[in-house]
């Protein structure tokens, strides 16, 4: 494995590879010993407030999430042909918005699209690949196969009802792409946040 240079958007020539926000995206060129090489990125993006709006205003991470995408996008060379598995804590859901609240539905729809669009399709993870959440959350519409990979402070592996973490890979390996939510109460590990299980054939 050896890892891409990442540099600050600011500082990058016209072809090197970027990042918007330190700490947002690093990246790494994989070649396994029996197969195709292809780049694994790790992804997260952080809450922002609105303007002026204060710790207690609101917040969201779709600016921060699409900034990801943009710097995602210098690593693409081909339409077509491109290797890439992107993974990480994106802050955002999937399928719904907060509480049932479309207008979030609609903004968190465009980063799935975007990745779509550049040949990144979201792979997972998605049931039967890690537990669903138990008792079923009233805001999660019911035919959803989101898996749960946080949960609040307070709160425990037990009672996590939302995915904010989510894989992509590129159209021409997705099909070889699993990845798997390490949701289990005895298998979550120390984190808010579980751990999920990428295999690449």
């Amino acid at each position: 494995m050896e890892w891409i240079e990442a540099r600050p958007l600011v500082d990058a020539g016209s072809d090197e590879f970027a990042v918007s926000y330190p700490g947002t995206l690093a990246a790494a060129a994989v070649t396994p010993p029996d197969g195709e090489p292809f780049v694994a990125a790790s992804m997260y993006a952080p809450w922002k407030y609105t303007y002026r709006s204060g710790e207690n205003g609101w917040k969201w991470a779709d600016g921060s999430t699409h900034r990801i995408v943009s710097d995602l996008s210098r690593l693409i060379r081909n339409k077509t042909r491109h290797r890439i598995v992107a993974a990480g804590d994106l802050n955002t859901l999937y399928g719904y918005g907060e509480h049932g609240d479309d207008y979030a539905k609609a903004r968190f729809a465009t980063i799935f699209a975007r990745m779509e669009s550049l040949g990144l399709p979201f792979v997972g993870p998605q049931h039967p690949c890690g537990r669903q959440a138990e008792p079923w959350p009233p805001e999660l519409p019911c035919d959803s196969l989101n898996v749960p990979t946080y949960y609040p402070r307070g709160e425990n592996p037990a009672t996590a009802t939302r995915q904010l973490d989510f894989v992509f890979a590129s159209r021409s390996m997705a099909q070889s792409v699993r990845a798997r939510a390490l949701n289990g109460v005895d298998e979550w590990g120390p984190s808010d946040h579980c751990r999920i299980e990428i295999e690449v054939d």
